[in-house]
C-alpha cells in the first residue's frame, strides 16, 4: 500500500516547523492566526455549499445505524480515553492524555468516511447524513467534553466565547453556503477537488502554527520518549477495539451488508479536519496546541491506512 500523499505532508509540515519555528511567534504569528480563522470559515462555507439536504433526507429513516456511529463517535470513544486517566502522573502526561482525549471527542471524518464507503459498496445515503450530522453535532458535543478537563491546563477557559467563536467560524458559513447552495452547488462540484486542496492547505497551516509553537516553547523537550510510545500503542488499540465493538453490534443488531460496512467505517474515523479548526478555537494561544495534536494526526494516519485495504476487500468481496 503507498502511504497517503496527504499524511506525508503532515509529517513533512511537523518537521519543517521544528527547523523553522520562529514565524509562529511575534507579529508574523498573529498574521498567521488571522489567515487560518478565514481559511476555516471558507471552509465550512463551501461545506455548506456542497450539503445535499435531499440525501441527508433520504438517509434519515435509518435511525438504528445513525444511533450507532454518534454514540460510538461521541460518547463510546470518549469513555473509553476516560478509563485511563487515573494512569496520568504528570503535568506532561496529562497534556498527552489530553490530546487523547481531544482526539476521542471529535467528530468523524466528512469525505473520507463517504468515499470509504464507496469503495467497499456500503450504504452512501448513510454515510453521508452521518458525516453531515456528525460535524453539527461537534460543534456542541466537542466543546463540552474538553470544557470537563482543560480549565487544569487553560484557568479562564471561557464556555461561552468558545460558542461564539464556534458559531462565528464555523456554524454562520455552513448556513451561508446552504443558503447560497442553489445557486452556487454546481460551482462547488465543479471544483470539488480545488477546494478539497484548499481545505488540505488551511490543515496544514494551522498544524504548522501548532506545532511551531510548541517548539518556540520547547514543549517536546519535556515529554519522556516512553509516554511518547505510550501513545503510539494507545492510539492503534483505541482503533481496532472501537472497529471490533462496532462489529459485534453491527451482527447483534443483524444489519444488512450495506449498513455493517457504514456503521465500521463512519464509527471508527475521526476527523482531522474538524479537530484542527476546534484546536484552533480550543486551544489558540495554548503553549502546547502542537502537542494535544500529536494522537489526532496519528489516528488519522491509521484510520486511512487500514479502512482503505478494508474497503477495497470489501468492494472485491461484492463483485466476486
Amino acid at each position: 500500500m503507498k502511504l497517503d500523499k496527504f499524511v506525508l505532508t503532515l509529517i513533512a509540515i511537523v518537521v519543517l516547523a521544528w527547523l523553522f519555528p520562529r514565524p509562529a511567534g511575534g507579529q508574523s504569528g498573529v498574521i498567521l492566526g488571522h489567515i487560518s480563522t478565514i481559511g476555516i470559515s471558507l471552509i465550512f462555507f463551501f461545506y455548506g455549499l456542497r450539503l445535499s439536504t435531499g440525501k441527508i433526507k433520504l438517509g434519515l429513516k435509518n435511525w438504528r445505524l445513525h444511533l450507532l456511529i454518534q454514540i460510538t463517535t461521541f460518547l463510546l470513544f470518549p469513555l473509553i480515553i476516560l478509563i485511563l486517566y487515573p494512569v496520568v502522573q504528570n503535568e506532561q502526561q496529562e497534556i498527552l492524555w489530553l490530546g487523547l482525549f481531544f482526539m476521542a471527542a471529535v467528530p468523524s471524518t466528512v469525505s473520507s468516511s463517504v468515499i470509504m464507503v464507496s469503495i467497499g459498496k456500503g450504504n452512501i445515503p448513510g454515510a453521508i447524513f452521518n458525516a453531515s450530522i456528525s460535524g453539527i453535532i461537534g460543534i456542541i458535543v466537542t466543546p463540552l467534553w474538553m470544557g470537563m478537563f482543560i480549565q487544569q491546563t487553560r484557568p479562564g477557559f471561557d464556555f461561552t466565547e468558545v460558542y461564539l467563536r464556534l458559531f462565528l467560524g464555523i456554524m454562520l458559513p455552513v448556513i451561508i453556503g446552504a443558503i447560497l447552495q442553489r445557486r452556487w452547488y454546481s460551482f462547488a462540484l465543479k471544483y470539488s477537488r480545488e477546494l478539497s486542496t484548499f481545505d488540505k492547505s488551511v490543515i496544514l497551516l494551522i498544524v504548522y502554527r501548532s506545532f511551531a509553537t510548541s517548539f518556540n516553547d520547547s514543549v517536546f523537550e519535556a515529554v519522556h520518549i516512553s509516554d511518547l510510545a505510550a501513545i503510539a500503542v494507545v492510539v492503534p488499540a483505541l482503533f481496532f477495539l472501537i472497529y471490533g465493538i462496532i462489529y459485534t453490534i453491527s451482527h447483534l443488531l443483524k444489519f444488512n451488508r450495506e449498513d455493517k460496512i457504514t456503521a465500521l467505517f463512519c464509527g471508527s474515523q475521526k476527523s482531522l479536519v474538524h479537530g484542527t479548526v476546534f484546536s484552533n478555537v480550543l486551544f489558540s494561544g495554548f503553549h502546547a496546541a502542537g502537542l494535544i495534536l500529536v494522537p489526532l494526526m496519528l489516528f488519522h494516519s491509521l484510520q486511512i491506512f487500514v479502512i482503505s485495504i478494508i474497503a477495497s476487500r470489501y468492494g472485491r468481496k461484492y463483485k466476486e
